[in-house]
């Protein structure tokens, strides 16, 4: 009886051994659908050659993914820049941070109702995202594009109270930046972020009435919780989203729409 019950342990001890070692291997990485999600689906591969499991979760929002990531639920998250991340954490009391820039989603301006801003009538209702960051530099766009002027003053992150000359008297809604899209019916233009431009279809490149410069400093990076940078699963996910396979992927399946950083 002895004997069966030390072979029992044995055999539940590696049992448990081998859960404990593909728990171990497995990576849990959260993301917006397009492009993360789909350039996380590329590195898989690439993670798999080296025995390590690439779990993508997907989010349709730019707070549960963070939230996630501080509670413990993921091991990292790719979605957001670095302005963006810096406001959460100063919000939200987050230690979140950037492991590796990987690519600028160039932010565009886009209507279903003009072909041009030179048609923009006045008294126009302008749709932004309604995040801090976010929208300051959908502002900084607008005024990149001659539309208004916001206080310098202000950096990286004016709000609507701070701009000082509007001649066409815009009248803007910040809403959610997943909803910015279908807000085209409702407004004559709306500032989109890359990331849900792509998801709605749009080709930024070609279907954007203004579109920001690829010397925007907003690059989308690899977020973890603080103290986890030099985890060996998260340095793996780093060097592989930033390999010259990935590159070239990038660049084959979002031509100047999603322009890599490294």
């Amino acid at each position: 009886m002895r004997k069966h019950l030390l072979i029992l342990a044995l055999v539940l001890s590696l049992v448990l051994a081998a859960a404990s070692g593909a728990a171990a291997s497995t990576l849990r990485v959260g993301a917006t659908p397009v492009p993360h999600a789909e350039i996380l689906e590329a590195v898989a591969p690439i993670l798999a050659e080296q025995g390590i499991t690439l779990q993508i979760i997907e989010f349709t929002d730019y707070v549960q993914p963070n939230l996630a990531l501080q509670d413990g639920d993921l091991d990292a998250n790719f979605f957001q820049h670095i302005p963006y991340l810096e406001s959460f954490n100063e919000g939200r009391g987050t230690t979140l941070v950037a492991v590796g820039g990987v690519h600028v989603e160039p932010l565009g301006i886009y209507s279903s109702r003009i072909e041009s801003l030179e048609d923009l009538p006045n008294g126009a209702q302008v749709s932004i995202p309604n995040d801090v960051t976010n929208g300051g530099r959908a502002l900084l766009l607008l005024q990149a594009a001659g539309l208004i002027t916001v206080d310098e003053a202000t950096g990286i992150t004016p709000t609507v109270f701070d701009i000082t000359d509007n001649p066409k008297n815009l009248r803007f809604h910040e809403l959610e930046a997943a909803q910015l899209s279908r807000s085209l019916d409702d407004v004559t233009i709306a500032v989109i972020n890359g990331n849900y431009a792509l998801q709605a279809n749009f080709v930024p490149t070609e279907d954007s009435l203004f579109l920001e410069g690829s010397e925007s400093p907003y690059v989308n990076v690899v977020a973890v919780k603080a103290g986890n940078e030099d985890n060996e699963l998260v340095q793996a996910l780093v060097e592989a989203i930033r390999s010259d396979a990935i590159r070239d992927f990038i660049q084959e399946s979002y031509p100047g729409s999603v322009v890599p950083a490294f």
